[in-house]
């Protein structure tokens, strides 16, 4: 697998993607065309054979230029089990690292188990929410009314 940094003109090819590879849930926008235009440096993608199996997108914050924020990350349903996923967030790591950053954070929807074990495989830990649901701590309107969310962060 080859593994790049986003261009421009793979919007296109990740948007198409993204409520297919999420079971028809509407992810498209949570996903601008901003992200992939203003973050190339930190975002990334692997192909194999010209198809795309996976993509993170993520930042160093501006106004904590210590912290790292995954926005986005996608693996194609064919490739799951190819560690896709950890070999794009090593990568991130690897090049926010070099950045001056000390910690990575990201947020997933409290649903999604498969996220939150994935996270916390990844050395990941979850900060302390407002409730818990099976032992999982949740942060309240995270996102917006009704947008609870499972808060990550990860220290280098």
């Amino acid at each position: 697998m080859k593994l790049r940094s986003i261009h421009n003109n793979d919007f296109l090819r990740i948007s198409t993607n993204l409520n297919e590879w999420w079971g028809g849930r509407n992810m498209v926008d949570m996903l601008p065309r901003l992200f992939i235009d203003h973050f190339q440096d930190t975002s990334f993608l692997l192909e194999k054979d010209g198809q795309l199996m996976g993509f993170v997108i993520g930042f160093v914050s501006q106004s904590h230029p210590e912290k790292a924020y995954i926005h986005f990350v996608g693996v194609n349903p064919e490739a799951r089990n190819e560690k896709v996923g950890r070999r794009l967030y090593e990568h991130f790591f690897q090049i926010v690292k070099e950045k001056g950053c000390q910690m990575v954070g990201c947020v997933t929807s409290p649903v999604n188990t498969v996220s939150i074990e994935f996270h916390t495989k990844l050395g990941f830990s979850i900060k302390p929410g407002d409730y818990e649901v099976n032992g999982i701590s949740i942060h309240q309107n995270y996102d917006g009314i009704g947008q609870d969310r499972v808060v990550f962060e990860k220290r280098f």
